[in-house]
């Protein structure tokens, strides 16, 4: 009996038949409603593109054009310039900290730039590196974002629950480095933003790890406790130094919850559009897949198994399998233990292998999201049964921004 699972393979096979894989595709019907659904997600407050985890400029501008979602959350500064002078966006926050002088002095030169770009910073001594680049006085007014830590701490410090992002952690100190930019020429303080990762980006219900799940979810209603007072007093403790245009969190795993947050005003996402396997993990809400890459059959090694050309795209972050590639479709197929994803050829076992022959597809999904466009030039929009356009990626305009 078909599946639904057939009838995606089949239609992706029909629509890409003209193509030599590798290649990496883009389904539209399931982009366009997981932007649906992120937007529904969000309660009524704009959600800003994460960059990052998108990485091509007509797949930016599709999610922006549509209806609840503004402005872009750049990963670098020469990304940030790039997309505002391309037309993509008015609208750049960088998520990150710059030391790159040459960005800096281009921000610094232009006008319009400035009044477009928003720096992030969590401490006086980048805003020290922006001076010796250009001293205030010489350059427009820049805009500026503190970055406050969301992640939870525990017995004094000791543990640390979430990423290592931000030194500002408490209101205190939030208020004090609020102070110190609004009272150094030449800045402007905009905006305050808060990523919670521990509870945006883990998976509360891992495959086969219930107890594990039941941890992670605990964790994260006590940590999102925490930081719902945490974060309110940090807002309230800038603002008496200036006003602020935004105050951005979350991240596609988050959206409903930070955007509950009374402090907060506009969320993030990004991972949601593509749908990577990280969100499989996910209880609450799971994007429906929507890029996928292909690798071809070139041999048979052994009864039981295929090997495919490539297929060696793992994702960033710890080095443990959740990191590596799947082999999505056809369904009945894993990696071996001993090889994995492989840099050239990738061997695959199971019992859809025998369906398999020289020349056929096989498809995977990323683990991440955007890191996906760093393997490919292009990604392939498929429409139904047909591909309608094929867009560059960062990679295939030429730039690789980390």
């Amino acid at each position: 009996m078909a599946t639904d699972s057939d009838a995606l393979r089949e239609r992706l096979d029909r629509a890409t038949a003209h193509l030599d894989p590798p290649y990496a595709v883009v389904d539209l019907t399931a982009f366009d409603a997981n932007a649906t659904a992120l937007v529904r997600r969000a309660g009524g407050k704009p959600v800003r593109a994460a960059s990052k985890s998108i990485r091509t400029r007509g797949l930016i501008s599709r999610a922006l054009g549509r209806p609840g979602w503004a402005g872009v959350l750049a990963f670098t500064l020469p990304e940030a310039i790039w997309l505002v002078r391309a037309g993509v966006t008015d609208d750049a926050l960088v998520a990150y900290p710059t030391a790159d002088r040459g960005a800096l002095a281009q921000l610094a030169a232009d006008p319009a730039l400035a009044a477009a770009v928003t720096l992030m910073v969590d401490a006086t001594e980048q805003l020290d590196l922006v001076d010796s680049v250009c001293v205030p006085g010489r350059r427009p007014e820049l805009r500026v974002c503190l970055d406050l830590d969301a992640s939870w701490r525990l017995l004094g410090g000791r543990v640390h629950v979430g990423v290592r992002r931000s030194p500002v952690h408490s209101a205190r100190a939030a208020g004090a480095l609020a102070a110190a930019v609004a009272g150094r020429p030449g800045f402007r303080l905009v905006g305050l933003m808060s990523y919670e990762a521990q509870i945006a980006g883990l998976g509360d219900a891992p495959p086969r790890q219930a107890v594990v799940g039941a941890v992670i979810r605990l964790v994260q209603r006590r940590s999102y406790r925490e930081l719902l007072a945490r974060r309110g007093a940090a807002v309230a403790a800038v603002r008496e130094h200036a006003d602020l245009e935004f105050v951005n969190g979350g991240g596609t795993g988050s959206l409903v919850a930070t955007s509950a947050d009374p402090a907060v005003t506009e969320v993030a996402a990004g991972s949601g559009l593509y749908g990577p396997t990280l969100f499989d993990g996910y209880r609450a809400w799971r994007p429906a897949p929507a890029a996928f890459f292909a690798c071809a059959v070139v041999r048979r090694p052994a009864p039981g198994m295929v090997t495919v050309l490539g297929g060696g795209w793992t994702a960033s972050g710890p080095a443990e399998r959740s990191r590596l590639p799947r082999p999505w479709l056809p369904v009945g197929l894993s990696l071996v233990g001993t090889e994995g994803a492989g840099e050239v050829q990738t061997p695959l076992a199971g019992p859809a292998t025998t369906g398999l022959g020289i020349g056929d597809r096989v498809w995977f999904r990323h683990a991440k999201a955007g890191e996906l466009c760093e393997h490919v030039n292009e990604l392939h929009l498929v429409a139904g049964e047909e591909v309608v356009d094929a867009v560059p990626t960062y990679r295939g305009e030429g730039h690789a921004f980390l």
